[in-house]
């Protein structure tokens, strides 16, 4: 029993985190996530609870169109409740867009889970490294959909080969020395040389030499400039 049974089945209003809005139909709920058909691009939202700010159920005119959820979820948790996680698990190896931050979203693959945050490859981005904490949805595209519709041939089978650890922390230190963008790179100071990760923080010397300190928890995604 959660806070959103009430609501299942229903047409419903949300707003999470960023001032971002979405309307669909509540078709799944957990503990920490849920699951929002959005019939008019015919997509499957799965928004961990953690963002969301208000809901309410949406009101009906008689110009409203009704749009009928597919029968199957395109991610089918192994148990009779979803979780964040298991989402994660069931999304291995599936196109997926992943919105983290700003006005843009990443497509791509999920490889591998952390123990919190998860390696992300990008044909545009290359491997990221998502912190959970930060993600608002997670979009699984149709099987067998490739992004850009690049031929699966031309997709690496793996991404390059880069030590993994099991924390953001741990990941980011291995970073070091290197050339990064933090965020999408939606600021200048977000593009630089990380210099040092040490108790929650990191060290960036941007193109201009300033030496930036950021809180590695504010931090949700990096990958090699």
């Amino acid at each position: 029993m959660n806070a959103f049974n009430e609501l299942m089945g229903k047409n419903i209003e949300i707003e999470i985190s960023g001032g971002n809005f979405y309307s669909g139909i509540l078709v799944d709920s957990g503990l920490d996530i849920i699951v929002l058909y959005v019939g008019r691009s015919e997509r499957f939202f799965y928004i961990p609870t953690v963002h969301i700010q208000r809901v309410k159920e949406a009101k009906h005119d008689q110009n409203s169109v009704i749009y009928e959820p597919p029968s199957e979820k395109p991610l089918e948790p192994e148990s009779q409740t979803i979780s964040f996680r298991g989402i994660l698990t069931n999304a291995k190896g599936r196109f997926v867009e992943v919105y983290v931050t700003g006005n843009k979203s990443i497509h791509g693959y999920l490889t591998s889970i952390m123990n919190n945050h998860f390696v992300f490859y990008s044909p545009v981005y290359k491997t990221v490294f998502i912190s959970m904490d930060h993600v608002k949805w997670l979009i699984p595209y149709p099987e067998h959909s490739t992004p850009y519709s690049i031929n699966n041939q031309t997709l690496p089978a793996a991404p390059a080969s880069i030590p993994l650890a099991r924390s953001f922390e741990d990941q980011c230190k291995k970073l070091e020395n290197q050339l990064v963008v933090i965020d999408g790179g939606d600021s200048s100071e977000k593009i630089g040389l990380l210099q040092k990760v040490w108790n929650n923080q990191l060290t960036l010397i941007t193109a201009e030499r300033d030496i930036v300190y950021r809180n590695l928890e504010h931090v949700k995604t990096i990958h090699f400039a």
